[in-house]
């Protein structure tokens, strides 16, 4: 009786604990300071090699929160040309970790852009066949962290727009992300793409 009266109050313990742990909320703003990327994306703790000023900036903030993954990524975003989180996202893939991508097909193929590097390096990319634009912009690390915003994964937003960035670990507006995540993943397979039509076969 004392035992599962212990075992109880434990659990009970554990309850109110797992309740009061701070969900991560956090705003991040551009245009982001140029700051060197180098120790985040090589693991070096050593200094920058670039002539950038040390500091933090809302890029880096952003590479730690997609590099926090341990289990999976799944990234929705529009256009994507920003090297360093490509390279972020090939890090990731190489350590592991379930990297999805989608994207529309319109800019996937634009100079600079990352999606080809991206699926040279085994990431899975799916974009679009519609007229209309995929103007999604948000990624989910680990089916728990949700960052979403007016961010395209440029260089020009980074550095030079006025963007934000919501993040949030808050399971109704995760849950919801994921799930259209999902049905656009499927929508997107290959399988289902119609570029040429029975007739002209």
């Amino acid at each position: 009786m004392r035992a599962a009266l212990a075992a109880a109050a434990l659990l009970l313990l554990l309850l109110l604990m797992r309740r009061r742990r701070r969900r991560r909320r956090e705003v991040l703003f551009f245009p982001a300071a140029p700051r060197c990327p180098e120790a985040l994306l090589s693991g070096s703790a050593g200094p920058c090699p670039c002539p950038l000023p040390p500091g933090d900036s809302g890029l880096l903030r952003l590479l730690r929160l997609l590099l926090g993954a341990r289990r999976s990524l799944d990234v929705c975003v529009f256009a994507f040309s920003s090297p360093e989180l490509g390279r972020a996202l090939q890090l990731l893939h190489r350590q592991g970790v379930r990297v999805r991508v989608l994207t529309d097909s319109q800019y996937m193929g634009l100079p600079g852009s990352q999606v080809g590097l991206l699926r040279r390096h085994g990431i899975q990319v799916r974009h679009d066949q519609d007229s209309g634009f995929m103007h999604h912009k948000f990624a989910v690390v680990d089916k728990q962290l949700l960052i979403t915003g007016s961010l395209n994964w440029t260089t020009q937003a980074i550095q030079n727009n006025r963007e934000n960035v919501l993040v949030t670990e808050d399971t109704e507006f995760v849950k919801p992300f994921l799930d259209e995540f999902e049905r656009i993943w499927e929508e997107f397979n290959p399988i289902n793409y119609s570029f040429f039509s029975k007739d002209n076969k």
